[in-house]
């Protein structure tokens, strides 16, 4: 990779603005806040890159929610917003921002999940979003070979709020338990996803599957 940009969507989401610092990234760095549901919100952040950096090298589309629970009309605000994010939300930033990745020869990496692999009772809606994102990937990576590096990554339970935001009270305390005792670190799938990026470029990782230990 040259010094132009890495665009991360943690600085397109939905969750407040972020600045430089508060990710840790180096001076020079450009925190955008955006929403990866609004197309438009997104050509901006675009422009924005090119304007100030020259273009992004580097796209890790990892917006998403994880809103479990039983199946029941009563979560279908839910399943939308699941769908948009977790789906849409990553073929629409990755739609925006490919003429800047082909023409520095980049990288696209998607953060799916374990349940992109196999469902669960209560999970149903969220893994068809992360079934959908390995169908979508394992297309495009064959789509912008060789100049474009895609890379599924596909983790377990890490160290996250994503509990914090399901609606489902019962199904919430449950999850929580779990995630309180993860033992996998948002920093450890950041060494993973960096290792990923510093294979030489005739060399793609095309998929990675990883669980805490304790993980069934």
């Amino acid at each position: 990779m040259d010094n132009r940009s890495e665009v991360r969507d943690f600085l397109t989401s939905r969750r407040g603005k972020v600045t430089p610092e508060q990710v840790g990234l180096a001076d020079g760095a450009l925190a955008i806040e955006a929403d990866v549901t609004d197309r438009d919100a997104l050509v901006a952040a675009a422009e924005q890159v090119q304007k100030e950096l020259g273009g992004a090298d580097v796209l890790i589309n990892n917006a998403g929610v994880m809103l479990l629970g039983p199946f029941s009309s009563e979560q279908r605000d839910d399943y939308r917003t699941m769908i948009e994010a977790n789906l849409l939300g990553a073929i629409t930033t990755t739609e925006v921002f490919l003429d800047q990745i082909k023409d520095g020869g980049g990288d696209i990496i998607n953060i799916s999940s374990v349940a992109g692999r196999t469902a669960r009772a209560g999970n149903g809606v969220y893994a068809a979003t992360k079934w959908g994102l390995n169908g979508w990937s394992e297309s495009l990576r064959q789509e912008v070979l060789p100049d474009v590096r895609v890379t599924l990554v596909e983790p377990g339970v890490v160290a996250t709020e994503l509990p914090n935001h399901i609606t489902h009270a019962a199904t919430r305390d449950g999850v929580q338990k779990m995630y309180d005792a993860a033992t996998v670190t948002p920093e450890e799938i950041a060494e993973v996803i960096a290792f990923i990026l510093a294979r030489p470029r005739h060399l793609v990782i095309n998929e990675i599957l990883l669980r805490p230990a304790t993980q069934p």
